[in-house]
């Protein structure tokens, strides 16, 4: 029997050391103590190529994508508002529910405004 190549995801779960995560993180049902895990293990991590920012939302990132349709709604929440707590651990803009579509909100104006000018 042959054996199966590895798909590049399971070979990067299987293989990666870029940081030392505790175990079962991704289980917690807390999320600042995920992103305050997350934000340890990238800072004391001396393999990563990134700076520890980008290295803690990267490892959530992939955990995230790989678990897909499989991860509870509940659970999901939970560690996408972890994304919320690893930005605010970092001094960076919160972008909470719904908030993407809110930043690239374009007004659009009617056939009367264009002519006329846009009330203000």
């Amino acid at each position: 029997m042959i054996d199966k190549p590895l798909r590049w995801s399971q070979a990067v779960t299987r293989t990666s050391h870029a940081l030392d995560l505790e175990a079962g993180v991704f289980t917690w049902s807390d999320p600042a103590a995920i992103a305050r895990s997350l934000r340890d293990s990238a800072e004391q991590s001396e393999r990563r190529r990134v700076d520890p920012f980008r290295s803690a939302m990267s490892m959530l990132n992939f955990y995230l994508n790989r678990a897909g349709a499989r991860l509870d709604p509940e659970q999901r929440q939970c560690l996408e508002a972890a994304k919320d707590e690893l930005r605010a651990l970092y001094g960076r803009p919160r972008r909470g529910a719904g908030s993407r579509s809110r930043t690239r909100q374009v007004r659009v104006l009617t056939v009367r405004e264009a002519q006329h000018g846009a009330p203000s």
